[in-house]
């Protein structure tokens, strides 16, 4: 998939909230080291409702665009297509625009992660535990479709998130066992632990961390180190952070967008920690 040939060309990322993204920080590095000066990369504030006449309003110059909640499941009628691993979770957080004109949509996150918890020398774990049951636990179990090879155990707050986490499971053929989020405490013993849930909710579980804790990986990344991650990575156990996820499924953007390969993962990375120290 690569986005239509032309010298000056625009990407972004739009959501609501979207001035906390790091997403513009990470493209521009991107830009900047592959030489394209004259691509541009911006963010802006767009709801369900405002994003068919933002679609319909893009010209030509367009490569690209990133999307973050509220639209990553509203954007999909909008689409000429979606790829497989988009539709395994109904979730599109990547849209090219290609060389004739359609707009396709597709899931870095999924990849993003599976190539994060790589980096950190995971390649296959036994059993899991998610902590939360939103869009993002969806994506975490795809990705533990691709290395997981038992049971996962997803901890929430209500028989109807449990419910939807083990419809996910049978439609990424993933083995799901819910459990009751008082009892998340058990979750921590897990070979590779996933945390999706938003910040702060897992604070309290920072006190349980077991004296030799495996794999955490918090998709958190403001505030960073979140106190779960801190504790673990006291604990000697190794932390896998929402940066890394989010440096990740970008670099897999800007290739799709771009159509240049690899793109320089170090210098996003960089720019990232940059820009989230200044905060």
């Amino acid at each position: 998939m690569r986005a239509r040939a032309a010298e000056a060309r625009r990407a972004a990322v739009l959501g609501s909230p979207i001035a906390h993204s790091l997403s513009p920080v990470l493209h521009r590095a991107a830009y900047r080291e592959l030489g394209l000066d004259d691509w541009s990369y911006d963010r802006f504030e767009v709801d369900e409702e405002a994003l068919p006449g933002f679609l319909e309003e893009l010209g030509g110059e367009w490569a690209g665009l990133s999307l973050t909640m509220p639209l990553k499941r509203a954007v999909i009628p909008l689409l000429d297509g979606i790829s497989t691993t988009a539709a395994s979770v109904e979730a599109v957080n990547t849209v090219v625009l290609t060389d004739d004109g359609r707009r396709v949509g597709d899931n870095t996150d999924i990849p993003g992660m599976v190539a994060a918890l790589r980096e950190h020398g995971i390649e296959q774990v036994e059993s899991a535990a998610v902590l939360g049951a939103g869009a993002t636990a969806s994506s975490a179990l795809a990705a533990l479709a691709r290395v997981c090879t038992g049971e996962v155990v997803a901890y929430v707050r209500s028989a109807e998130r449990a419910a939807e986490m083990r419809r996910w499971g049978e439609r990424l053929d993933v083995t799901v066992r819910t459990a009751d989020w008082a009892d998340a405490e058990r979750a921590l013993r897990a070979p590779l632990v996933i945390a999706t849930t938003p910040a702060g909710t897992t604070d309290a579980l920072a006190a349980a961390v077991p004296e030799r804790p495996a794999t955490l990986f918090d998709v958190l990344y403001d505030p960073w180190p979140t106190e779960l991650a801190a504790r673990w990575s006291a604990y000697g156990g190794a932390v896998v952070g929402g940066l890394d996820l989010l440096v990740h499924q970008a670099v897999l953007q800007v290739e799709q967008m771009t159509g240049r390969s690899p793109a320089p993962l170090a210098a996003m990375r960089k720019a990232g920690e940059h820009a989230l120290a200044r905060r």
